[in-house]
């Protein structure tokens, strides 16, 4: 897999956000850069007892990676510990945050670009921002601009005018992928908030009909290599991955919060090349509150089991305990 690009803003005078320390603008992510406190893990006990009751971790749209990976971690937490953890299907990033500092969900899955929003009470926090906890750095979303190998879009220019998929509401895919077209200055684009399965099928429904009656013409997704349901699509009308450099680079100098300028390989999805793309690091997260049980063994699970977790989604080679 092609090594990730990172880009630092240059001397322009431009005042760095509070909270954001180079640390986090190395890539390791807006909840690390804040500071947050890792109960229990940070003292690496081998005695640590099993956790008193349940736990529920929030992951994301059925199929995506986030709930693929988190719906193995769940399954070996809860053979390690004797004690159940759940899944729940969510619309990713946002909603996950949410979740966890209202304590509906224990623990969950985030970006760190929406991680930063959230505890910065910027962006879609305007309003206030969240207390949640930050346990470890998983893997990497990468930024999918989706068409079907019949279109005609060659660049994001190529967008204005159709009809986009920019992800689920309160999700961390329509955060990025808000940000990419406005930093495209693409100003005619019919979007939707459809979710991932629901786009994919949109998708393909319109390339079958050559791009006549209802459907989206593109979809933006934000998510681990590979992501099922639009691998699925090379079986069925077949798609190609729009180039994004261009924005890539200029979003990673002038915006915070852990963006990476990468690629996705062509072996990934059985693409010509390799394509240019904004990768986005994820972390996982847990409630303020969290017993130091749950925190310790969900954490040690996922890094001691890593050969386990990748037989559920490769993305869990990626893990990196330093």
């Amino acid at each position: 897999m092609d090594r990730p690009r990172l880009l630092t803003p240059a001397g322009n005078g431009r005042v760095r956000p509070a909270g954001l320390t180079r640390r986090s603008l190395l890539g390791l992510g807006a909840a690390a850069a804040a500071g947050l406190a890792v109960p229990g893990c940070s003292r690496g006990r081998s005695d640590e007892p099993a956790p008193a009751g349940p736990a529920t971790l929030a992951t994301g749209n059925q199929g995506g990676v986030y709930n693929v990976f988190g719906g193995g971690l769940a399954k070996l937490v809860s053979e390690v510990t004797g004690m159940e953890m759940t899944t729940l299907v969510t619309n990713g990033s946002v909603d996950n945050l949410q979740r966890v500092a209202a304590m509906k969900a224990d623990l969950g899955f985030t970006t760190s670009d929406t991680a930063l929003n959230a505890y910065e009470g910027t962006g879609l926090f305007s309003s206030g921002g969240l207390k949640f906890t930050a346990l470890a750095r998983t893997y990497d979303n990468y930024v999918h601009v989706v068409v079907p190998t019949a279109s005609d879009v060659t660049e994001l220019k190529d967008l204005e005018g159709l009809t986009v998929n920019v992800g689920p509401l309160n999700s961390g895919t329509k955060v990025v992928a808000d940000l990419i077209l406005s930093t495209a200055r693409l100003r005619n684009v019919k979007t939707t908030n459809l979710s991932l399965t629901d786009a994919v099928e949109q998708l393909r429904q319109k390339a079958d009909a050559q791009g006549r009656g209802p459907g989206i013409d593109a979809l933006i997704w934000s998510g681990g290599l590979p992501t099922s349901p639009i691998a699925a699509l090379q079986k069925t009308v077949g798609f190609r991955l729009v180039d994004i450099s261009i924005v890539a680079e200029e979003i990673s100098l002038k915006r915070f919060g852990g963006y990476i300028v990468s690629s996705i390989p062509p072996s990934v999805y059985g693409l010509a090349s390799s394509v240019p793309t904004l990768a986005v690091p994820n972390y996982l997260i847990a409630r303020p509150n969290l017993s130091d049980s749950w925190a310790w063994w969900t954490v040690n699970t996922m890094f001691r089991r890593q050969n386990d977790l990748m037989t559920s989604h490769q993305e869990a080679s990626s893990l990196d305990p330093r």
